[in-house]
């Protein structure tokens, strides 16, 4: 690989300190972008010749803005560190893509989601995985590296490491509190097997939940209890705010919640609440008279 893509991935690993989920996306990017010009210098592509990357017949429109961004933020590097004076991306446009607007769940199927019968430990893990990341609107990796240090019960409220290592405080309300408590204190113990962990939420081997063994958790929970909907740890998040926002919440206080750094990136779930309007609205006794 060019050795200027590995100094970039460098600082994006040990400096912006990156998750492991988005240094690897800009590594595989980065890495199909040197192979296609194979022994060219990269220092020396024009616009032209990356627009014949980016518009392949193989590369979708999604993963042709993303490309775009990562290749335009590694020529930006460049520049900052004084190896090339103008980013050759910079008069490359890519039309906008369409929001999809994610997908959420009605307050009756997080209901049934959260209407578990516990009888083994393993059930009382789920309950109490299930209720914080509904309560707290966590990303799936915030709920797995959730440590038993960063939970206050006292102030109600667990401490969350999200993107870029960047902390937040978020509250949890009474339920997922007493599922915690009773998880951590009744049968955790039972899963870690004798051995030592500072992680909550435990497998059967006594080692940590992994983010694949959530999504297979919540899809069996999805299953058993007739949820249609392709769900996804992500789905619970979008729920978390949904519901926040259509029960009178203020976008801004939804967006330290969940951890954006932009209001923008929140706002996509004002959009949610209009579509549910409009979709509400066509119900109104005079839309339904024939002409």
């Amino acid at each position: 690989m060019d050795i200027y893509i590995e100094k970039y991935l460098d600082y994006l690993k040990y400096e912006r300190k990156l998750s492991e989920n988005t240094y690897l996306s800009y590594f595989y990017n980065l890495k199909q972008f040197a192979l296609y010009f194979n022994s060219q210098n990269l220092l020396s592509l024009n616009a032209d010749s990356i627009r014949e990357f980016l518009y392949q017949e193989r590369i979708t429109a999604k993963t042709r803005a993303h490309y775009l961004t990562v290749i335009s933020s590694f020529f930006n590097y460049l520049i900052l560190n004084n190896i090339i004076k103008d980013n050759p991306t910079q008069t490359i446009k890519l039309p906008k893509l369409d929001k999809k607007l994610p997908e959420y769940l009605t307050i009756e199927e997080v209901d049934k989601i959260l209407n578990i019968n516990p009888t083994k430990p393993i059930d009382y893990r789920n309950i109490a995985m299930l209720e914080t990341i509904y309560a707290s609107g966590l990303r799936v990796s915030e709920l797995v590296e959730l440590k038993i240090n960063n939970i206050d019960y006292d102030e109600c409220v667990i401490r969350i490491y999200g993107k870029g290592k960047k902390e937040r405080l978020v509250p949890i309300n009474d339920s997922s509190k007493n599922a915690l408590q009773t998880y951590i204190n009744d049968y955790r113990p039972f899963l870690l097997r004798g051995k030592d962990s500072e992680y909550v939420f435990i497998n059967n081997l006594g080692g940590r939940i992994t983010r694949q063994g959530f999504f297979k958790i919540l899809k069996k929970v999805c299953d058993e209890n007739g949820i249609k909907k392709h769900v996804s740890p992500h789905t619970l998040r979008h729920s978390f705010a949904t519901h926040l926002l259509n029960n009178g919440a203020d976008l801004r206080v939804i967006q330290e919640l969940l951890g954006h750094s932009n209001l923008t990136t929140t706002q996509i779930y004002s959009h949610l609440t209009n579509e549910k309007i409009k979709e509400d609205y066509q119900n109104h006794p005079r839309n339904k008279m024939e002409d």
